[in-house]
């Protein structure tokens, strides 16, 4: 049978290291990387400025609609107040809601913004977002969000705050996934195992575990390590001697192997058809 790890004395609670770390329901632990000071204040500088030349086109338009229209000199006010909340609020609000948390600016550093839990922010944050921009960025220049965003530990300025969200960054490089081989406890063991009653979804569960292993605590990894190979036990025959981990690992590559035979047999029948194939369809 499988050695089955000890379970942890204490009692096993999922919390959270800090505030840029979430959890799945399989308890891997997700690396969320928030946007910097720099990156924040280069995007918000490219948001300001899109915004600005928004505002001069909005303004040019209407006044030549006014212009051409000889309407009295109030619609001037009102075409200047409508343009500054087109341009300052309607059309960021707009912009960010259709593009789930993307801007001019974000796209150009990487950045996204999100719920604090990691989901992808709405309309109501992207709309309390650009209320709040007003007046951090245009009636104090920047200053309230710089002062405020120099102070959070993810560069959030006052609206983020209000809102419930962060920037995110979304171009950390990619991880290689890890190839495993066979442990050398189960060599024996590989030849005459039996894994093809294995469900797909627990295989995908094994594989993403034996991925992101080497992330958890030692306490979690072992316990998850434990549940998973007790899972699996029920679809794997003979059950080695094995701790559970290594278990897992065994399991994975012969599941891999097997899979990666059956492929390579449906390429060679295809092959040996091939002739025959083209030959019916020349006819």
């Amino acid at each position: 049978m499988i050695r089955m790890a000890r379970q942890p004395d204490a009692d096993w609670v999922d919390t959270l290291d800090d505030g840029d770390t979430l959890l799945t329901g399989e308890a891997v632990s997700l690396d969320l990387r928030p946007a910097g000071f720099a990156l924040r204040a280069g995007s918000a500088a490219i948001d300001v400025v899109a915004s600005i030349l928004v505002f001069v086109a909005l303004l040019i338009g209407g006044m030549t609609t006014v212009g051409w229209l000889r309407l009295e000199a109030a619609w001037v006010n009102v075409v200047v107040i409508s343009s500054l909340v087109l341009a300052f609020v309607v059309v960021p609000c707009l912009v960010e809601t259709v593009s789930r948390g993307k801007s001019l600016g974000r796209l150009a550093v990487g950045a996204r913004i999100v719920r604090d839990d990691g989901g992808a922010a709405g309309f109501r944050h992207a709309a309390i977002r650009s209320l709040v921009g007003v007046i951090e960025l245009v009636m104090t220049l920047g200053g309230l969000a710089a002062l405020v965003g120099l102070l959070s530990p993810r560069a959030k300025r006052l609206g983020d705050h209000l809102a419930g969200t962060y920037a995110q960054y979304e171009r950390a490089p990619r991880v290689p996934t890890p190839v495993f081989g066979m442990p050398l406890e189960l060599v024996g063991w590989a030849p005459v195992a039996d894994v093809a009653r294995m469900p797909d979804a627990l295989a995908r569960r094994i594989a993403a575990f034996l991925a992101s292993a080497r992330d958890l605590d030692p306490g979690r990894r072992a316990y998850l390590a434990q549940q998973l190979a007790f899972e699996a036990s029920a679809y794997v025959s003979p059950l080695p001697v094995v701790d559970p981990e290594i278990f897992l690992a065994g399991v994975a590559v012969a599941r891999r192997d097997r899979e990666t035979r059956a492929l390579g047999l449906e390429a060679q029948r295809l092959a040996a058809l091939e002739p025959v194939l083209t030959s019916d369809a020349r006819r």
